[in-house]
């Protein structure tokens, strides 16, 4: 286990974490606390590049395999602050448990990720094979894997460790994650005479009905394909008098391993041709919404909304290393797989570096109101991530 120390400094920096509010685009304060963090744990290189992610590096003296350490430094907003048992801000400890916005999801981790980092290097004075990065990551609430990229590239890593929660278990998947447009175009006139004009509405209507008989893919771990409706907006808004001329609906597609942005979209384009063919007033698209978001660094961040899933089997040998390890420290580590989307998207998913999930906490207290981090967990899962180091970079 961490000494007392170690302990406490992994707490009170959970707590300045969570004292910076970090809501996606206005990360700039947390990671003004990260990076001196870094700076002062002796990290050989800290680097914010242009989206503003926090890229820390320690190297140790002998060449081996880098390993990355991911987690977002960037929140989900408070909606009312008079919900809160207590402030979401103040990072209050009560009951063992440290309570705040990211307290879960996933600024306990980050704190776990640097302290664990800073405790190898100092416990092997660096003599060991690799080199160990910790990144501090913008705008994964709204891009899951987008900003991860650029770290990606920069780095380089032979294996990543997402740190969201996973209550301590390892995860070697997730299903991915795709936002798909519905576009019907109509033809306005007075809705006092609806007959003049084509309710781009009604067409909508139609082509929902008829996606709802569409068969969902099935993976025999991650299950379902699931294609879900989340919004609809027609135009003009307000109608004031006039029939709709445009429909837009919007589904949350979630991804299984091998699905691409073409074999996503192809049974839904193939329904529309379908249904205009039946129906020549009906004029439908289907494509990727596309994100564009401002960085706190003033750089503009943008990306198609498609979030590949992954999986790597159980019996892969960097998973058993680092399960045997853990297991040797006492832990029980179960294997299985997130249920929501990561950064895992990119490094795994695109990129195909060797990733697994570890984390503190539970899954189910990610935006939630009193959302909090039990101490135990985080001492816990530092404890782990030094764990992984000795696992990984033998």
């Amino acid at each position: 286990m961490l000494n007392k120390e170690r302990q406490e400094e992994v707490v009170e920096l959970c707590q300045h974490l969570i004292q910076k509010q970090s809501y996606s685009g206005h990360e700039d304060g947390v990671a003004g606390v990260l990076e001196e963090q870094l700076k002062k744990k002796g990290f050989d290189s800290v680097t914010v590049d242009k989206y503003g992610n926090v890229i820390g590096c320690i190297k140790g003296n002998r060449p081996g395999k880098k390993i990355l350490f991911d987690g977002h430094i960037d929140t989900v907003p408070v909606t009312d602050e008079t919900e809160w048992q207590y402030p979401p801000f103040a990072a209050e400890i009560h009951d063992g448990k440290i309570y705040g916005r990211g307290t879960s999801d996933m600024k306990g981790a980050v704190a776990g990720f640097v302290t664990a980092a800073a405790a190898f290097a100092e416990d092997t004075k660096k003599d060991f094979a690799g080199e160990i990065y910790v990144a501090g990551v913008v705008h994964e609430e709204c891009f899951e894997g987008v900003a991860a990229r650029e770290i990606s590239s920069f780095v380089k890593p032979d294996y990543v460790v997402i740190g969201e929660a996973s209550h301590l278990n390892i995860k070697i998947g997730q299903r991915g994650r795709g936002e798909i447009v519905l576009e019907t175009f109509g033809k306005p006139c007075h809705s006092a005479n609806p007959e003049k004009g084509i309710n781009a509405v009604y067409k909508m209507a139609k082509v929902i009905e008829a996606i709802r008989a569409l068969e969902p893919t099935h993976h025999p771990v991650l299950g379902d394909g699931i294609l879900e409706l989340t919004d609809i907006k027609s135009a003009p808004y307000p109608g004031a008098s006039v029939v709709p001329e445009y429909c837009r609906a919007t589904y949350d597609r979630r991804l299984l391993v091998g699905e691409t942005k073409e074999s996503v979209l192809a049974p839904i384009q193939a329904l529309l041709d379908k249904l205009m063919a039946e129906d020549p007033q009906l004029k439908a698209k289907v494509s990727y919404a596309v994100g564009k978001e401002q960085c706190y660094t003033g750089n503009e961040i943008t990306g198609e909304r498609f979030f590949p899933g992954w999986l790597y089997d159980e019996r892969d040998a960097f998973v058993q290393d680092v399960k045997k390890e853990l297991e040797g420290m006492g832990y029980t580590p179960e294997i299985t797989q997130y249920n929501f989307c990561t950064n895992g998207s990119h490094y795994a998913g695109e990129a195909g570096i060797k990733t697994f999930g570890l984390g503190p906490s539970k899954e189910n207290l990610a935006h939630t109101v009193n959302e909090y981090i039990e101490i135990d967990q985080l001492t816990k899962v530092t404890d782990c991530y030094y764990g992984v180091m000795k696992a990984l970079l033998k």
